[in-house]
């Protein structure tokens, strides 16, 4: 029962990130762009902390935290870039 649930939580990881993905290509604004890719990457730490589950190394849990952090800075960043400029 656990493998099915972790299959189909790939799966439907696997298609938010290509919904994601095509946001980012069509999005025909930059705010768009940064929600796509700030979407993508909270698809992509839940992808980590699934292949950590089922690796069973909790190490690459860290590593989605780090990435979580640096996407999240990222984001504020940009955002204030847009906003008033830097």
């Amino acid at each position: 029962m656990g493998d099915l649930l972790f299959l189909i939580a790939g799966s439907i990881a696997i298609l938010a990130g290509l919904l994601g993905l095509i946001r980012f290509v069509v999005g025909p604004t930059l705010p768009d762009r940064v929600v796509a890719f700030d979407v993508l990457t909270i698809i992509t730490i839940s992808v980590i902390s699934l292949i950590a589950h089922v690796a069973g190394r909790i190490i690459y849990l860290d590593a989605a935290i780090v990435y979580g952090l640096l996407s999240f800075l990222g984001v504020i960043v940009v955002a204030r870039y847009l906003e008033r400029g830097l």
